[in-house]
This record gives C-alpha cells, structure tokens and sequence, in this order.
C-alpha cells in the first residue's frame, strides 16, 4: 500500500492515503506498523513524485501528496503530545506503557526534520500541512529549542491561513507556548454544520447555500 502512493493513477495513490489514514492510524490510534509507516512517510517527503495530485472529496484540505502525507504525520504526532499523555495517564493508559506510543516518541525529531524540511515549500499549502505538522512534533523535550524560530511561520503563514483550522491551530499554539496570538483570527462559530470556508457546491444533493449564518448547505439527515 505505500509503494502505492507512488502510482500513476491518481485514483490508487489516493487508496494509498485511505490506507494510511483509517488503517495504519485507524480513529487516532497508533499500531506498531504506525511506527513504521511514519518513518517511510519522512524519508519520501522530499521526493518529487509528492507532488502530484490525489482525489479531493468536499471537505477535504487542498493541496498535493506531500500536503496530505504531512497532515498524517501531524495526526500521529498529536496522539503523543503532553496533553495526549495527561488524558491518557487520566484515564488509565499511560503513554510509557504502550510500545506504539514509544515508538512515535522515540522518531519525533526525525518526523520533525522532514516536516521542518517542507515549511519553505513553494506550495502554501503543503507549507501549512508542515507548520502543523512541526507544532506537536516541538513537545518533545529534545526540540523545545526550535519552537522560537517557528512562532513567525506560526504567526504569518498558518495564522493567515484561508482555512479556518490552521488558524485556529495557530492560535491554540502561540498560547500554549506563551506567545502574543493577538490579531489572529480563528473561526468565529466552529460548531457551524458546515465551513464557512469552503466553497459550496451548487451539485449537492441534498440542498444549496442558504440565510446568510455561513452554513452553506442543509444537514443531510
């Protein structure tokens, strides 16, 4: 399945993202070939072929390969943050007690230097993916250091971000390492059905843009 992301049909690489996505990381959880599948994620990010397109459904963040393999790793990174050992250690299942856990933990400051690798990518996208890729990765003890140098990408690339998420990660980041987020702007209701920020799509079956609260289509239930 990871050899397959190299594949010339868009449609098969986009079967390889599945894979990674809701099988080696299946509802947030990590699994020993999770460990393994993150460390051929970094050693491929820099390849070229991380480029080409992969099927987008509404809803889904733009950008290339490289923009959604970077969003995967953010994904597992967020599993083993300090926040996701409080939770963890709250409910009975401390992060030290569970080989997978370990196994991220470990390779943080490898995925990190892949991810770091890709903030200056010409591609806005795939340098949003790689910011929000970096900012969980920086609660390893051994890279608290570079958290300084990325609070200006922080700020002015995901901070702008035209996707209401990043910029609400960006705002969650700054506070939580004590920086100034004065200025940015997140999502004012997050809760909406739908993203204000997306565009609509005047093909859904089940209704189109209505009123004027930002949701731009009827629940379909």
């Amino acid at each position: 399945m990871l050899s397959a992301l190299w594949d010339s049909e868009q449609s098969v690489r986009t079967q390889a993202l599945e894979y990674l996505h809701h099988t080696l990381h299946h509802q947030n959880t990590l699994y020993s070939a999770t460990v393994a599948a993150a460390l051929y994620v970094a050693a491929i990010l820099a390849d070229p072929r991380t480029n080409w397109g992969v099927d987008k459904e509404r809803g889904s963040f733009p950008g290339p390969v490289r923009a959604e393999l970077l969003t995967w790793i953010a994904s597992v990174a967020d599993e083993v943050t300090d926040k996701a050992e409080r939770t963890s250690r709250e409910f009975g299942f401390p992060l030290d007690g569970y080989s997978p856990a370990l196994g991220i933990l470990e390779i943080r400051p490898l995925l990190f230097t892949a991810a770091h690798d890709a903030t200056d990518d010409p591609d806005r996208h795939v340098r949003e993916a790689a910011i929000v890729a970096c900012i969980p990765l920086l609660d390893d003890p051994r890279l608290l250091r570079h958290r300084s140098a990325l609070v200006p990408l922080v700020r002015e690339v995901l901070g702008t971000s035209d996707l209401w998420q990043h910029r609400e990660r960006a705002i969650d980041a700054l506070d939580a390492w004590g920086e100034d987020s004065s200025g940015l702007e997140g999502q004012r209701n997050p809760f909406l059905f739908c993203d204000a920020d997306l565009p609509s799509i005047d093909s859904s079956p089940w209704g189109h843009a209505s009123g004027s609260d930002g949701c731009c289509e009827e629940p379909p239930f």
